[in-house]
């Protein structure tokens, strides 16, 4: 098979990183298109995955400029590549280009309230793959799977925490310490959303700082008495950071849920949840969320998260890793099993 990505996000190239490797081993050619967001290239770079650069991020009236711009020159590289298939998350640009072109689109989301994307997406592609506790209607082909996107690059069979790494954080692993993620609300489906205050964001750093070291991970700039905790460290890495933290707190989903599967208890702050949060929530008590008006009940629960011994959170990872599945290895198989046989027919 041909197959191209779609890199529109720095989480999307953990999510496909594996699926590159285990494709291009089993022999089929693999085109990576990116996005320049936040650290999205740097990240393809730290992994050595090849890639074309189609866009850098524009926010407000400039995302429709940028996603113009994007799909005309990814259908300049199809017409050179000639894919069978494609493949993002979210994949606006491949949807369209793939309708264009009658290649057929493959799209992996979770966020079930970015309506207006998932509105024109869905029903362009040839199917939509979400976890099995996405709580959204899909028009059209509608795949699931047992398991969170996160589980495609944190699943034990593709990531073992090595406390070594710390060092490169400055971190000690003996040393007790927390992260905190702030995320800047620039995305189309991000309108309805308020970020903490800043006010909100110093006292969540003081209550961390009462069990241990505080860092903060943080898409915007950070105000000047908070800059000095700013994590500082190899982006690639950032899952052994997260693996040994004693709690993760802030406004990131997916964040709260790298740290869910990896056992360490989080608290997601945002005014929208998502399905795969509640039932990280629900199920295994592995992720709290709290919309901002309730910041007093999030900081009681981020005590008790603190409180509480590790073992607790551990038990709670093995029935998840029990439940799930290694999502890596579900889409080997998916794409092999339906296009691969395509293309031979």
């Amino acid at each position: 098979m041909r197959v191209l990505i779609d890199i529109l996000h720095p989480a999307h190239v953990h999510f496909f990183r594996n699926f590159y490797a285990e494709m291009t081993e089993a022999g089929h050619d693999v085109c990576i298109t990116a996005r320049d967001k936040d650290r999205s290239v740097e990240l393809l770079q730290a992994y050595n995955l090849p890639y074309q650069q189609l866009s850098v991020q524009r926010t407000g009236a400039g995302l429709a400029v940028e996603l113009a711009q994007r799909t005309g020159r990814l259908l300049k590289v199809m017409g050179t590549f000639r894919p069978d298939v494609m493949t993002g998350i979210m994949g606006p640009s491949i949807a369209v280009a793939g309708a264009l072109r009658r290649v057929p689109s493959v799209v992996f989301y979770d966020t079930e309230f970015a309506v207006q994307t998932n509105r024109f997406v869905y029903p362009l592609a040839h199917s939509v793959c979400t976890p099995d506790c996405y709580q959204g209607r899909v028009p059209g082909r509608h795949v699931t799977y047992a398991g969170y996107h996160e589980l495609a690059y944190l699943h034990p069979n593709r990531f073992q925490p090595d406390p070594a790494r710390l060092a490169s954080f400055g971190i000690d692993p003996d040393e007790p310490f927390s992260l905190v993620r702030f995320v800047s609300w620039q995305a189309v489906h991000d309108r309805s959303e308020r970020a903490l205050t800043l006010e909100q964001k110093r006292n969540l750093v003081e209550v961390l700082q009462r069990s241990g070291r505080v860092l903060i991970s943080s898409e915007a700039p950070l105000s000047g008495d908070l800059a000095d905790l700013a994590v500082r460290g190899p982006v690639e890495q950032i899952h052994h950071l997260i693996a040994h933290a004693q709690a993760i707190v802030g406004e990131s989903a997916t964040m709260s849920s790298e740290a869910a599967v990896l056992g360490v208890p989080a608290v997601y702050l945002a005014t929208t949840g998502r399905g795969y949060t509640d039932d990280e929530e629900a199920r295994y008590g592995l992720v709290r969320h709290f919309t901002p008006e309730r910041y007093d009940d999030a900081v009681a629960a981020l005590e008790e998260i603190l409180a509480a011994p590790r073992a607790s959170w551990e038990a709670a990872r093995a029935k998840l890793l029990a439940e799930k599945i290694d999502v890596t290895g579900w889409m080997v198989d998916y794409f092999e099993s339906t296009f691969a046989a395509r293309r031979t027919g």
